[in-house]
């Protein structure tokens, strides 16, 4: 199953941008609704992997992950 996420996202001044809610710093500016949604998917992603590589990294040896439902 895969999570979901809840974008903002608007027109302004003949530029898309949005936003995702639940992550800081994963926002995009794009000149069309859909390039922005695909943007948005991209930068999401990477700013996931970004930061479980980051926290992999910051627990060390002797660690175990554990699947959390909110």
């Amino acid at each position: 199953m895969k999570a979901k996420y809840t974008a903002v996202v608007k027109e302004s001044d003949g530029w898309w941008i949005g936003w995702i809610e639940e992550v800081p710093g994963v926002n995009c500016q794009e000149t069309t609704r859909d390039e922005l949604i695909q943007s948005l998917e991209v930068t999401l992603r990477e700013a996931l992997q970004r930061n479980r590589s980051e926290a992999i990294d910051a627990a060390g040896e002797g660690y175990e992950e554990l699947e959390i439902a909110v």
